[in-house]
């Protein structure tokens, strides 16, 4: 049974933003010190999955469907990023959450995020079964 959930929820996540978060990580060399938006989104995800995952039942776990990110502003290395992500609708098992990000100067992202709850068990045999037309391959 899909558990019921209320608006208003939220998760944040917060970090100093490190090599691994940067531009020049995701093959931008232009931008070597600087926030990449891979990295941003998926503080977000994180935010989001915060927000109602630890709450649910076992078993049960979120899925992502759609994320749309808006980088507005740049964000150094060695700097902190907060991002926030609050539960805005609710609708049977689809969750839509509306995330900002900030650092220490101000925001620089705004997001939107759609997730799903799911049983854990479900998902996997879901993804078993489109696995087997390679089961002569080893994955």
């Amino acid at each position: 049974m899909i558990p019921k959930l209320k608006v208003g929820l939220s998760g944040s996540v917060q970090k100093t933003i490190s090599r691994e978060d940067t531009a020049l990580n995701y093959g931008s060399g232009a931008l070597k010190t600087l926030l990449a938006t891979p990295s941003l989104a998926a503080l977000m995800i994180e935010a989001a999955v915060k927000a109602v995952d630890p709450i649910l039942p076992e078993g049960f776990i979120t899925i992502g469907k759609t994320l749309k990110v808006t980088h507005q502003e740049p964000t150094y290395q060695g700097m902190s990023v907060t991002v926030k992500a609050d539960l805005v609708e609710v609708d049977e098992n689809r969750l839509v959450f509306e995330i900002t990000a900030y650092d220490e100067i101000g925001q620089i992202s705004k997001g939107h995020h759609e997730r799903y709850i799911v049983k854990q068990e479900t998902i996997i045999k879901r993804a078993e079964k489109r696995r087997e037309p390679l089961s002569n391959k080893n994955y």
